[in-house]
């Protein structure tokens, strides 16, 4: 069968037919890897290991047909260098944690979590150091640049997960999202990207770098793949009032808005037209919910997500609440080790330790009502959708100062509203859809919707 561009329901198709096997699966990936210009998709890589893990999956019962994530079977996962796999260093994409911490003792509940499904963890891959960044530069490891396109970056600070779904090494990448992580990447890379609400999955063994903002998620090609992914950071049903989707109806969306044309004031004109078009794609979907919820007779009624356009002017606070947060933080976690840093990162950690105990309190406070306006525009509109980024492509080399100000603009209003967000792949750029924390399921449905939707379409003959 043919694995390029690989896509999980294809896999699976071949993995079920037995037309190909997890071992083979797990040499083809690795055959892929590194193949960008600096050859840095991965910052470690183990093929005996690998290779074992594939055959131990091959000679384990095949549990399809069953839940909890059990769909990553003979999958090749891949895996940012900040979650610890027993054995291996976990680097933080600083060659001074790799050296200090040598190699993992035991492994992170999420590689747990991916083993026990089966995944075939093919390596663990770049980021920007500490996660602390957007661009993907690195000054130890590398600049990670995009396979087959040299002059771009892939942006950050999931680089390596972007690049190794793109080079192919990958059928689908971990990533983190604390200001915009995977929605960045996913965007300039043309990838689908699905940043989780916060609180989802467990950080056991894995490396924070702002708790009030961090998320697990997934960089993957095509967006019909994101329900098979959402289970490994949730497997079980919860209580917790903030992931009520237990239950309920899976598509529930019927308003939508998008961001007004003066926030877009520094957006190409190609995006701002991704944007658009996106929306008319997202409107003309007919969704079906469930108006009664007696499973023996359910009913249904047609519906069809009603636009809006939302001023967001207040938005404005959003980075001046989140970074002094982001950096008071990290300056925790990475305390008595700023002199090993690089110079952008260590004045950002040498000015969250100076916050004051008063100066915390009171952004803790601005957070909060932040997140509360949030909240209520979500209970207006059940989904916001805008860029991920204001422009397609970061060149590689170019003066990237003023970069992470400017793309953090559009990503951190959902990193303190906590809410679960997928990055919709344009001809353009890329869309953020957000959904309100907890509706991740109902989310990823329908932009899996609109997935099946461009392929329709794309099918069809020319007039």
């Amino acid at each position: 069968m043919t694995t390029s561009p690989w896509t999980i329901r294809s896999l699976q198709s071949g993995l079920a037919s037995r037309s190909v096997r997890p071992t083979e699966l797990a040499a083809q990936a690795l055959d892929l890897s590194n193949a960008n210009a600096g050859h840095n998709t991965y910052l470690w890589q183990d093929r005996a290991w690998t290779l074992a893990e594939a055959a131990r999956a091959e000679a384990a019962p095949r549990p399809f047909g069953s839940d909890g994530g059990d769909h990553l079977w003979g999958l090749p996962i891949s895996v940012k260098d900040c979650f610890d796999l027993a054995g291996a260093p976990t680097s933080c994409g600083v060659k001074f944690y790799r050296d200090l911490n040598g190699p993992a003792s035991r492994e992170s509940w999420l590689v747990k979590r991916l083993r026990a499904a089966g995944a075939i963890i093919t390596g663990k891959t770049h980021l920007h150091p500490l996660a602390y960044g957007i661009t993907g530069e690195n000054p130890e490891f590398g600049d990670c640049v995009q396979p087959g396109n040299p002059t771009a970056l892939t942006g950050g600070s999931s680089s390596g997960a972007a690049a190794s779904v793109l080079e192919g090494s990958a059928v689908a990448a971990i990533g983190t999202d604390t200001g915009g992580s995977i929605r960045v990447p996913a965007a300039l890379c043309g990838l689908a990207g699905y940043r989780a609400s916060h609180g989802r999955g467990n950080w056991r063994g894995a490396a924070h770098l702002a708790q009030s903002f961090d998320t697990m998620g997934w960089l993957f090609r095509d967006l019909e793949d994101g329900p098979n992914l959402r289970s490994i950071f949730a497997p079980v049903p919860t209580t917790n009032p903030d992931f009520p989707e237990i239950g309920l109806p899976l598509n529930r969306f019927k308003r939508i808005a998008v961001v007004d044309d003066g926030f877009l004031n520094d957006c190409e004109a190609e995006i701002i037209v991704s944007l658009y078009d996106t929306l008319r794609e997202l409107e003309s979907l007919r969704l079906i919910s469930i108006t009664n919820s007696s499973l023996s007779n359910p009913k249904f009624q047609t519906i069809q997500l009603q636009s809006a356009t939302v001023n967001v002017d207040w938005w404005a606070d959003s980075f001046q609440i989140f970074a002094p947060i982001q950096a008071w933080e990290a300056a925790r976690i990475h305390a008595g080790h700023f002199d090993h840093f690089e110079p952008s990162i260590r004045e950002r950690l040498e000015w969250g330790a100076r916050i004051t105990p008063d100066e915390i309190a009171a952004l803790r406070q601005r957070h909060q009502a932040f997140r509360q306006r949030m909240d209520e525009l979500f209970a207006e509109h059940d989904l916001l959708l805008l860029p991920a980024a204001p422009v397609s492509i970061l060149p590689a080399g170019a003066d990237h100062s003023q970069t992470r100000g400017r793309l953090l603009r559009y990503t951190t209003p959902f990193s303190l509203a906590g809410v679960p967000v997928v990055t919709i792949p344009c001809k353009h750029g890329g869309m953020q859809l957000a959904a309100a924390r907890g509706n991740d399921v109902a989310l990823l449905k329908l932009a899996a919707q609109l997935g099946a939707k461009r392929k329709t379409q794309a099918a069809q003959p020319n007039p």
